[in-house]
């Protein structure tokens, strides 16, 4: 009679405590690069895991069709958990550990408390950093939840949240050329530049023919100097004079 009630108890003694905390991205303050082609930004969870002062908190990391098939018994640092091996080999990765240190609560007015997850680039094949947080390697859509552990046990996790899609660079062939808006754009700055180079131009040949002119009249205005007459004056005192008389 003792081995079913062992049996009975064995899952509520491994039993999770799923949280009402929901991941989203980071809305206040408003950023910049809130998602990219590769990363996006979430809230960090705040004073959601207090009653796990001991617990490991980790982030999990899956593609929106996959996230229901996470076993969330796999540890961190595993095969079964790796970024390398996402999305091909590994439904959902493990990154991003912290303690609830780095989680205080309550928040303090002005703290931007952010996670970026998909920021890391320099052990995105490195198999020896399995809980890599590394590029993303597609627009997705991804969901992610927190995962606390205490020890290898998992004691908490929060709710997977609503899909997240990263942004998709656009193909050089898919760019219309025959925008309206475009072509309107650049007949217009065409239109100023030509106005402006054509102001640009008269202005310069303006100025050389007033130099031209200046230069000419200058020469015209040359006189031939007069001549200076000098006029010879004779001394008396010069001439003999007849001799004095005595």
């Amino acid at each position: 009679t003792m081995f079913p009630l062992l049996l009975l108890l064995l899952p509520a003694a491994h039993a999770i405590v799923e949280l009402q905390y929901k991941p989203a991205l980071i809305q206040t303050p408003p950023l910049e690069g809130l998602t990219t082609a590769s990363t996006f930004v979430l809230d960090q969870p705040r004073c959601v895991f207090e009653k796990y002062g001991n617990a490991d908190i980790w982030l999990v990391v899956a593609l929106d069709k996959a996230a229901s098939t996470f076993n969330n018994t796999d540890a961190p640092g595993t095969p079964e958990t790796a970024f390398q091996g996402f999305p091909d080999r590994v439904p959902a990765y493990m990154t991003l550990n912290a303690t609830l240190a780095n989680y205080p609560c309550p928040k303090r007015d002005g703290d931007i408390t952010v996670l970026r997850v998909g920021s890391e680039t320099s052990c995105a094949q490195d198999e020896e950093r399995p809980t890599c947080n590394g590029p993303l390697p597609g627009p997705g859509p991804y969901r992610v939840k927190f995962l606390a552990l205490q020890g290898s046990e998992p004691v908490a996790e929060t709710a997977w949240s609503l899909p997240i899609t990263l942004r998709t660079a656009k193909s050089p062939s898919s760019i219309s050329t025959t925008d309206s808006r475009h072509s309107a754009g650049m007949i217009a700055i065409t239109t100023i530049l030509s106005i402006l180079f054509a102001i640009l131009l008269a202005g310069l040949v303006a100025m050389l023919v007033f130099w031209g002119s200046d230069s000419c009249g200058g020469s015209s205005t040359f006189s031939k100097p007069e001549s200076v007459s000098v006029r010879r004056y004779n001394t008396h005192h010069v001439y003999d004079q007849p001799a004095a008389r005595l």
